[in-house]
């Protein structure tokens, strides 16, 4: 018979650290690039959404792996120049 001690300790085990959460956060959000090549839409509109996701990824590489989460300005202040230069980027494949 499981003693319930030993359950709640395998519970624990089963649940996946934040750096894999993150990780397959990253995984999910590449197979997403990969998939709005395979649609049928616009360029600009794929072209957009690819650099949508990387910014996401970005994001989540410097919250999780940089361990900026407990620095909440510092992550706001990266995100905020990511999310221009995304936007640079975006403006100068437009042109």
């Amino acid at each position: 018979m499981v003693q319930p001690s030993s359950l709640a300790k395998n519970s624990r085990q089963r649940s996946l650290s934040p750096l894999t959460q993150a990780w397959l956060g990253l995984l999910a959000l590449s197979a997403g690039s990969a998939l709005l090549t395979l649609i049928g839409a616009p360029t600009a509109v794929i072209a957009g959404g690819i650099v949508l996701l990387a910014l996401i990824k970005a994001r989540v590489i410097l919250k999780h792996y940089l361990d900026l989460e407990n620095s909440q300005s510092w992550l706001r202040g990266f995100t905020m120049v990511l999310v221009g230069f995304s936007a640079v980027i975006f403006a100068l494949y437009l042109v």
